[in-house]
């Protein structure tokens, strides 16, 4: 089926000829017709399945000839990283429309923001705790939301938007057109889309708890001191030309991100702690190849939308299975092929037995047959956090001494022959009186002007 049998305003047709869309895809397939209808939408679909389009065509082709000057759509978006990447696909799509949109999420200014709110712009896509500080300000009026999007319901649950969430659908219209996508369906979700929407129109593109068809699935068995070893050996063989990898916490993928550079592989990281400069300069990066690696949280794991990426590396065993359903999604998007290797520890075989059993197969097992698995590193990635604790207290326990040494140091110099005894402090002095002088003079006090 081709798009332009989707009813869809000319100019949108011309823009997905442009971007090279040639047939849609499932998801987009099945949700656009009910949507330009103005039916509501729930639709379970994985991550790089068409879903940005499958909401975004019939919401922008029903504001096409509506007056403007007043914002009739919300996207609501779990990350910072997933709304810039909507409003992109947005500006592509809108592109020889008069349609506006613009997008609001925290760690950058909320001047421009605030000046899209005013103007009324057509479409806001938002995350849920930046939106609430808008409305807090009475400027942010959603009164006229004749379309809702809720995208990665399920990931802004996780991350406990649910209140947020709660608050924004108070202040919104009881009438008005609701799409509600996720990639999980699980109960707390399906709750929620009941409260939410009116009649819809229910769509399951392929099975709930699997990654995308064409991605090739592997897993490496390594001991965790040699995890870090081994994927500079892999990278080192110039088969990934670019890979993302994923780390546990932050700190881990600050230290593996440092071991690649070191190691003269160009990476950088994403993850909470860095700045929204910081983040949006490495997913740049990322994209136009300045760097082939980029080490991430599971921030990440949804929000980024790279063409072509051919491999996702979980460096560290995802805890629940929907992760890692969300982080080997990042390849092998719109139909393409990639493929995704998880570096598994003994430690962490529970883990993965978890995620077989949630996608209903074994992975395959790969033992890498030039790499020396007996090696010993020469630095731990991470050092256990017992040890870490040990180490500080043991640093504090030496600053210490260090500071009695010195203390003991002076005072035997103060009582040596010759050196004058320090005065007392003075009443109303925060300072020790001057040897063998005056007390000083607090500043700024009993002084004139300057000349």
């Amino acid at each position: 089926m081709p798009f332009t049998q989707f009813k869809l305003n000319p100019s949108l047709v011309t823009a997905v000829k442009e971007l090279g869309f040639v047939r849609p895809t499932a998801v987009q397939a099945e949700a656009i017709p009910p949507a330009v209808e103005g039916r509501d939408v729930m639709a379970c679909a994985q991550t790089g399945s068409g879903k940005t389009a499958a909401f975004l065509l019939p919401i922008i082709n029903r504001l096409i000839d509506r007056p403007r000057r007043t914002t009739k759509a919300l996207v609501l978006a779990p990350t910072r990283e997933l709304a810039a990447q909507i409003l992109d696909d947005f500006n592509a799509l809108a592109l020889h429309t008069p349609v506006t949109g613009a997008a609001v999420y925290g760690g950058v200014a909320m001047g421009p923001q605030e000046h899209a709110f005013r103007s009324g712009v057509d479409i806001i896509i938002a995350t849920p705790g930046r939106l609430i500080d808008h409305m807090r300000s009475g400027y942010a009026s959603l009164k006229h939301i004749e379309h809702l999007v809720l995208d990665e319901a399920d990931r802004m649950l996780d991350m406990g938007f649910l209140p947020e969430i709660r608050r924004i659908l108070a202040q919104l219209p009881t009438r008005r057109q609701t799409l509600f996508f996720s990639a999980t369906m699980p109960a707390p979700i399906a709750v929620l889309a009941r409260e939410m929407l009116r009649n819809p129109v229910s769509i399951q593109t392929q099975r709930q708890s699997a990654p995308a068809s064409g991605i090739t699935q592997a897993v490496y068995p390594v001991p965790m001191e040699l995890k870090a070893s081994l994927i500079v050996h892999l990278l080192s063989q110039k088969t990934m030309t670019q890979a993302l990898i994923f780390t546990r916490t932050k700190h881990r993928a600050n230290r593996l991100a440092d071991h690649l550079v070191t190691a003269g592989i160009r990476a950088e990281r994403i993850h909470g702690n860095r700045s929204q400069p910081q983040r949006t300069a490495a997913l740049a990066g990322f994209k136009n190849g300045t760097y082939p690696v980029l080490v991430a949280t599971d921030i990440a794991a949804r929000g980024i939308d790279v063409d072509e990426l051919g491999h996702v590396v979980n460096f560290d065993v995802p805890q629940a299975p929907e992760d890692y359903i969300h982080r080997v999604g990042r390849t092998g998007r719109a139909e393409a092929t990639g493929d995704a290797f998880t570096f598994v520890s003994p430690e962490e075989e529970n883990d993965l037995r978890d995620i077989e059993r949630a996608i209903g197969r074994r992975l395959p097992r790969v033992t890498v047959p030039d790499f020396d698995y007996t090696a010993r590193p020469k630095a731990r990635l991470e050092i256990p956090i017992a040890q870490r604790i040990a180490e500080i207290r043991a640093r504090k326990r030496e600053e210490r001494a260090r500071a009695e040494i010195n203390a003991a140091r002076r005072s035997a110099a103060a009582r040596r022959p010759g050196h004058p005894p320090r005065e007392t402090r003075g009443p109303g002095s925060d300072r020790p009186s001057r040897p063998g002088g005056p007390p000083r003079r607090p500043a700024g006090r009993g002084r004139g002007p300057r000349g």
